[in-house]
C-alpha cells in the first residue's frame, strides 16, 4: 500500500480548510489545497489505493458546487490522455479507482457491463505520427489482466482516437491509411503529398480478423482533374467526399496530408449505420453498416441502396458546397448517440478553433437518413448549451447524467455540470488534457465488479 506523503504543515492546513469548508454556504466554491509533494506513480497493480479508502482524501483538483442540491451523485470515468490515466472519481473529486494501463492513451478507454475496459491505446512503436495515435486495442479485466490485444500499426495504416464495441461483440476502429504523393495525385487530390484518408474496420475478436471495411478513398468526388474517374459536380454529389475540401478553402492541416482527421465512432444500432466525427470537415458522416464486403466498395447496396457512399451527412453544408443549410460545427467531437426516451438524439461538441467559442449541441437525427441537393439537410437543434468561459481547441464531449443534466469535458479545464436549463451547478478543474468523461451509475453492474 501506498503511504501518504504529505508534510504536518499541510495536514494542519487540511484541518484548518475542513473547518472553513463547515462553515461555508453549500453553494460556496471549495478551493483545494494541493500538496508540495505529489504522488506521481501509479500503482503496481489496479487496487483500491489506501488514500482512496482513507476519508481523508486530497480531491484531485478544484472543486465549484455551486446548486449541491443540484448535482448528479453518480461517477465519472476520467480519460486523461495528457498523463495517460484513466480513473474512477466522484463528484468531491474524490479518487475512487485507478487502473494501469500497458500503453499511452490513445485516446478512448471505457467501461463495459461486464467490468472489462475498452481501450484504444497507442502501440509500442506508432507508425504513423498524427495526433490521436493508436495502433493498439485492448479488453482489459479490472485486475489489469490484458484478455484480448489486436495490433494494427505500420507504415500503412494505423488505428487511432476510437473505439465502439457492436452488439454481435465485434470492434469498429478508424484507420488512417497512407496514401502516396503518387496514388494521392490519381485520385485528383490537389496537392503533390502524402495523405492519410479515413477508413473503418470491423474486427471479430474471436478470430481476430477484419470482416468488414469502408473506405473513404472509395467514395470520392473532385471537380480539380477532368482525367479522372471520380471528377463531377461537388454540389450534384452531396453522397460523395470531396477529397479538396482542405485545400479549396485554404485551410492548411498542422501535419501535411492529415486531410481529414476523424476522432470519434459511433453505432446507430436502431438504422446499423456508423457515425464518423470528422474533425477537419466539421460535420459528421453517416455510413450504411447493413453493406456486404463488396457493397461497401461501391455505390449501391445496402439497406439504404447507396453501397458505401454516404448516407447522410451534418454540421457543414460548405463541404458539399450546399447553399441550402446552416453550418452548425466549427470543428467537432464526440457524436453521442443518446438512448432510451432520447432514441434519435445525439449531443456532439463543436469545438469553435475559428470562433474560438465551444457549444454542445444536442440534435434530433432524421428517422430516416437522406442526402438531397439543394436542400436543408441539417438536423434539428433541440437544446445546445455555451458559455464565455466554454472553449477547447481539441478533443472534448458531452454525456447525458441520470437526473436531466449534461456532463460537459472540456479538454484543457476538466469538467461542468449544467442543467437544462443552462444552469452551471457543478465544476472540477485540474490540470490535464481530458479526451472524455463517461458517467456511471453507483449502482451500474461494471462499478459493483469493482469492488466500490
Amino acid at each position: 500500500m501506498m503511504k501518504s506523503k504529505w508534510s504536518k504543515r499541510n495536514k494542519k492546513i487540511l484541518i484548518l480548510f475542513s473547518i472553513m469548508l463547515f462553515s461555508c454556504s453549500p453553494s460556496d466554491i471549495i478551493t483545494v489545497y494541493e500538496p508540495e509533494q505529489k504522488i506521481e506513480e501509479k500503482p503496481e497493480t489496479p487496487k483500491i489505493l489506501e488514500e482512496i479508502i482513507n476519508e481523508d482524501f486530497t480531491p484531485i483538483g478544484i472543486i465549484e458546487k455551486l446548486n449541491p442540491e443540484k448535482i448528479d451523485d453518480n461517477y465519472i470515468l476520467v480519460n486523461d490522455a495528457g498523463a495517460n490515466r484513466v480513473y474512477l472519481i466522484n463528484k468531491d473529486g474524490k479518487l475512487l479507482y485507478e487502473w494501469t494501463l500497458t500503453n499511452n492513451i490513445g485516446n478512448d478507454v471505457f467501461l463495459l457491463p461486464n467490468g472489462n475496459l475498452l481501450a484504444s491505446l497507442e502501440a509500442d512503436d506508432p507508425q504513423i505520427q498524427l495526433g490521436g495515435k493508436g495502433g493498439k486495442i485492448q479488453l482489459i479485466e479490472p485486475n489489469g489482466t490484458v484478455n484480448w490485444e489486436f495490433i494494427y500499426s505500420s507504415i500503412n495504416g494505423e488505428t487511432h482516437h476510437d473505439v465502439e464495441i457492436l452488439p454481435n461483440g465485434n470492434i469498429i476502429a478508424m484507420v488512417w491509411e497512407r496514401i502516396t504523393a503518387e496514388e494521392s495525385l490519381s485520385t485528383g487530390y490537389m496537392l503533390d503529398q502524402d495523405i492519410f484518408p479515413e477508413s473503418i474496420i470491423e474486427i471479430n475478436p474471436i478470430t481476430n480478423k477484419i470482416v468488414w471495411e469502408w473506405k473513404s478513398l472509395d467514395h470520392l468526388v473532385q471537380d480539380h482533374d477532368k482525367t479522372k474517374n471520380n471528377y463531377g459536380v461537388i454540389s450534384e454529389n452531396p453522397n460523395l467526399i470531396d477529397i479538396n475540401y482542405l485545400p479549396r478553402n485554404g485551410i492548411t492541416p498542422s501535419v501535411k496530408g492529415d486531410i481529414m482527421h476523424a476522432n470519434a465512432i459511433a453505432y446507430d444500432e436502431i438504422n446499423d449505420a456508423i457515425l464518423l466525427s470528422v474533425n477537419f470537415y466539421s460535420e459528421v458522416w453517416v455510413i450504411d453498416h447493413s453493406t456486404t464486403a463488396n457493397e461497401v466498395n461501391g455505390h449501391t447496396g445496402g439497406k439504404f441502396g447507396k453501397g458505401g457512399d454516404l448516407i447522410y451527412r451534418f454540421g457543414n453544408p460548405q463541404t458539399y458546397l450546399n447553399s441550402k443549410g446552416t453550418r452548425l460545427f466549427h470543428n467537432n467531437h464526440f457524436p453521442n448517440l443518446l438512448k432510451g426516451e432520447d432514441t434519435g438524439k445525439l449531443l456532439i461538441f463543436s469545438n469553435g478553433n475559428d470562433i474560438k467559442q465551444s457549444r454542445i449541441y444536442e440534435l434530433e437525427l432524421p428517422k430516416t437518413y437522406l442526402l438531397r441537393q439543394n436542400f436543408n439537410n441539417e438536423p434539428r437543434v433541440s437544446w445546445s448549451f455555451t458559455d464565455p468561459a466554454l472553449y477547447s481547441n481539441k478533443v472534448s464531449g458531452a454525456v447525458p447524467l441520470e437526473n436531466g443534466n449534461i456532463l460537459i469535458t472540456e479538454g484543457d479545464f476538466g469538467f461542468w455540470e449544467v442543467t437544462r436549463s443552462h444552469e452551471i451547478v457543478w465544476k472540477l478543474n485540474t490540470t490535464g488534457f481530458f479526451w472524455r468523461g463517461y458517467n456511471y451509475s453507483k449502482n451500474a453492474p461494471e462499478i459493483k465488479l469493482l469492488g466500490l
